[in-house]
């Protein structure tokens, strides 16, 4: 049989897209899409209903099931050296059941059985092949073996969460369905986010615009903020995600101070449907925040006719707040020219609290709070309810303060990005010698024994205390 490595040498991996295929609800919407664009690959019982280039089991039992279906549909049966079996790993090598069963024997001859070392098993089959890496289901081991073989763009139908399966499958249903003793398909997002981070690969389902676009409002100052919270988006995200750090470098000035941005970045979230060319969606956030959950659960919120979903609040007195500074913006919809919208500040047109509360150049039937205030928490956590923390009291933040009630979440997060290799720890002292963060910030993390002076920790000034001196002077000679 061929190892992996010898299979890739043999073709294009990145001729065409992939398109992995499972067994979800989601598997539906294949009666209106043409599978010529993409190179297919089935998961488990899929290859009885699709042809495929590649048939991707784990478990022997289904190619017992499948064997008439393989031979016809698939280019190329792919299994791990050691396969499962009633779902664990089988004393047998698949070689084992090469010379008992008489399809694989046939795939065998016929050069289009594959072979890979799958992470179940205790020990390489074959030494100088990668281990390709699975915990739950097949799916996270079909994507990171296409992404371990060089595959850039990897779409998919039917790897759902939930418990359903299609209808294609319904007699599958009391016999393989969760038949492994986990409650949920949700918990193969974990792997795949992991295989996407990894890896740098493109993933989502196919009926999803991706990558998700989330443009993070910052400056110099909130890099190491941008950075953790990024990191806290990839770790859960069941797809690709493209973070870009904004500011309003760029962005006109208005000639009123009173007008003017109350950040670096304030007003950088209007420039965004420019930034996308005016297609698709996108997200905004600020750099202060810190994600709990699949990104998706958001990117996937229905627009229902608006233009602009943000969260809300309850305030104090009984009404609610605008939340802007996390929104899901249809770019498609959004004629915004940046300048223009300064402009309308120099003509008196708006004011600064129209615009960054109220959004008064959308119109009210074209804006709605669609977002639950779970993914828009102000200094507030509820573990397995909050999506998002917005660490909103400057004086507090955790790497300006060590003292933050919910500061451990952050410093966790940004440990294993330390531990992960997504950011260094030579970036993070540059970012101390730049003044952007605490001198005591390693501290705080756990990543340094040695302590800064006393004089060192006494004599930094935050940046948002400076960005205020800057700012009331700029007023001032005005």
């Amino acid at each position: 049989m061929l190892d992996i490595l010898d299979w890739v040498k043999s073709f294009d991996i990145n001729e065409k897209p992939w398109l992995m295929l499972g067994k979800g609800p989601s598997l539906g919407k294949l009666e209106n899409i043409g599978i010529d664009d993409f190179q297919v690959c089935t998961l488990n019982h899929v290859i009885r209903e699709v042809p495929a280039k590649l048939a991707h089991i784990i478990d022997i039992d289904v190619v017992f099931d499948c064997a008439d279906d393989i031979d016809r549909n698939a280019d190329y049966l792919v299994m791990p050296y050691r396969p499962h079996e009633n779902n664990t790993v089988s004393a047998k090598t698949l070689a084992e059941y090469v010379a008992e069963n008489t399809l694989l024997q046939k795939l065998e001859n016929e050069g289009r059985l594959i072979a890979y070392n799958l992470s179940s098993a205790k020990e390489k089959v074959q030494e100088k092949s990668p281990v390709i890496q699975v915990k739950f289901f097949s799916a996270e081991a079909a994507l990171d073996l296409l992404a371990t073989l060089g595959a850039r763009t990897v779409r998919s139908l039917g790897v759902d969460g939930g418990t359903a399966y299609s209808g294609r499958f319904e007699d599958l249903n009391d016999k393989t369905r969760l038949n492994n003793g986990h409650e949920t398909f949700d918990i193969q997002f974990r792997g795949i986010a992991r295989t996407i981070r990894e890896k740098n690969i493109t993933y989502g389902p196919l009926h999803n615009q991706v990558p998700v676009r989330v443009f993070v409002g910052t400056d110099a100052a909130q890099m190491a903020g941008v950075k953790v919270l990024e990191y806290s988006i990839k770790k859960y995200a069941s797809l690709s995600v493209e973070v870009v750090p904004i500011d309003d470098q760029k962005i006109p000035v208005p000639k009123d101070p009173k007008q003017r941005s109350r950040t670096g970045f304030s007003f950088s979230r209007l420039h965004i449907p420019e930034l996308c060319n005016y297609r698709g969606k996108a997200i905004y956030m600020d750099a202060d925040m810190l994600v709990f959950k699949d990104i998706a659960e958001l990117w996937n919120t229905s627009f229902d006719g608006a233009h602009v979903l943000y969260s809300e609040l309850e305030g104090k007195d009984g009404k609610r707040i605008p939340q802007n500074s996390v929104m899901l913006m249809d770019c498609s919809k959004l004629d915004w020219n940046v300048a223009d919208i300064i402009q309308g500040f120099d003509e008196e047109r708006w004011d600064y609290h129209d615009i960054m509360y109220h959004m008064c150049i959308v119109p009210p039937s074209k804006k709605r709070a669609g977002l639950p205030f779970e993914w828009n928490s102000l200094e507030h956590y509820e573990a397995g309810k909050t999506r998002l923390i917005h660490y909103t009291d400057m004086p507090t933040q955790p790497w300006v303060c060590g003292d933050n009630k919910n500061g451990e979440l952050w410093y966790k997060v940004a440990r294993e990005a330390v531990e992960d290799g997504f950011i260094s720890l030579d970036w993070l002292r540059e970012e101390i010698a730049q003044g952007h963060v605490s001198p005591l910030l390693l501290n705080w993390l756990g990543l340094e024994k040695s302590t800064p002076s006393d004089q060192a920790a006494n004599d930094w000034v935050p940046p948002y205390k400076r960005f205020s001196k800057m700012k009331n002077s700029a007023t001032k000679a005005a």
